[in-house]
């Protein structure tokens, strides 16, 4: 029983490791789910043309375990500028509401004030 009690234990913690990994996958990583930094990196071998290379969001410890993981710069600024575009949605959605609501206070304004000189 205690040897199924550790094999499902550890079934769980590699599970939440790999859904670790994919929330990591998304936007620009600040870190691995390792724990190390995310780094920059220009691939200097990938070039076309004029341009430079491709670049990277690598792990600094970066092993192919299944943990690390490496993410093309355009992907995560992809789905940063997605992410951004929903809040400035939300931010000005919000804006509207609020001078919809500051119409209404001003005119709750007038009619106390017209309350109190009848």
């Amino acid at each position: 029983m205690e040897e199924e009690l550790r094999d499902a234990k550890a079934h769980k913690a590699y599970y939440n490791m790999l859904y670790a990994v994919t929330e990591a996958q998304h936007g620009i990583p600040k870190l691995c789910p390792c724990g190390s930094i995310m780094k920059e990196i220009v691939d200097e071998e990938d070039t076309y043309d004029y341009l430079p290379g491709k670049r990277y969001f690598v792990c600094k410890d970066v092993e192919n375990d299944g943990l690390h993981f490496r993410q093309p710069w355009v992907m995560g600024m992809q789905q940063e500028v997605e992410r951004l575009k929903v809040r400035f949605m939300e931010q000005e959605k919000l804006l509207q509401e609020c001078e919809a609501l500051k119409g209404q206070v001003r005119m709750l304004i007038m009619r106390v004030a017209a309350l109190e000189r009848d």
